[in-house]
């Protein structure tokens, strides 16, 4: 891997600690059923099971079977799972070497075959150009200054006519107060502040939407769809104002680009 920035040693810093706390980012999903994700997959499911419903939108994962698949930014053993079980051919770039392992040992656990790279999603030079039909990338962007300087990778790594899924942060809802005060979460953040330095170290950036979707333009895709994350769909009224599920169920955190080159 390429000589590392503030930003990267940053992340891969806190993701190896993610890894070794077993945050659940980064444990291997070993308990999915191919049989449940080509349904899911054809839209024949009336419920969606955990963690099935982390994957959207569903039809990406239709017709991927023996397909070069691009799981960017995306270790863990959980994305890579998905596409291996389906038949594709999978390889998965992370900065954090233990969430690389997690893949090592999905694949293992199930019997399909991965190719790990240990990189920054913002330099993929170790990558041939136009290897992938598909680019999927999980929520990661918040984590890096620039989503052009990301764009412009997976525009060389991806054939004409592949799809590019990426998982985006909704700038309005970053750098939102988690603290629930009763009868809500607020927004106290100025919209204008882009950089937020967390208690734990970590530094996350909002990008705002023309950023997000002029930088796809300029690196040559053009758009197919949007679709918002299913978070509001897990309503629970049991859950515990201020957890993370009850946050998720109030505020439109993450929406998914899917973009054709």
């Amino acid at each position: 891997m390429s000589k590392q920035d503030e930003t990267a040693l940053i992340n891969q810093q806190h993701w190896e600690k993610m890894v070794e706390e077993g945050c659940g980012f980064t444990r291997p999903w070993l308990n999915i059923d191919r049989d449940t994700i080509i349904q899911y997959a054809r839209g024949q499911l009336t419920s969606v099971p955990e963690p099935l419903i982390e994957i959207y939108p569903a039809n990406i994962l239709a017709d991927v079977e023996g397909k070069d698949v691009l799981c960017l930014a995306s270790g863990g053993g959980q994305q890579t799972a998905v596409f291996g079980l389906l038949g594709a051919q999978v390889t998965v770039v992370d900065l954090a070497q233990g969430q690389l392992e997690g893949d090592r040992e999905a694949a293992a656990h199930y019997g399909y075959q991965v190719t790990t790279i240990h990189a920054d999603m913002r330099d993929l030079s170790s990558i041939v150009e136009n290897s992938f039909d598909l680019v999927y990338q999980a929520p990661s962007m918040s984590y890096i200054p620039d989503v052009r300087q990301v764009y412009s990778q997976v525009a060389r790594v991806l054939r004409t006519g592949g799809q590019y899924r990426v998982d985006a942060p909704n700038p309005a809802a970053q750098f939102v107060d988690e603290t629930w005060d009763g009868t809500g979460y607020h927004i106290t953040t100025p919209y204008a502040e882009r950089i937020q330095r967390r208690e734990d170290g970590v530094i996350e950036y909002r990008h705002y939407l023309s950023d997000i979707f002029n930088g796809l333009l300029d690196a040559g895709f053009f758009l197919q769809h949007v679709h918002e994350a299913p978070c509001h769909l897990k309503h629970d009224a049991q859950v515990h104002p201020g957890s993370w599920e009850h946050i998720l169920m109030h505020i439109p955190w993450h929406f998914a680009i899917v973009a054709r080159k």
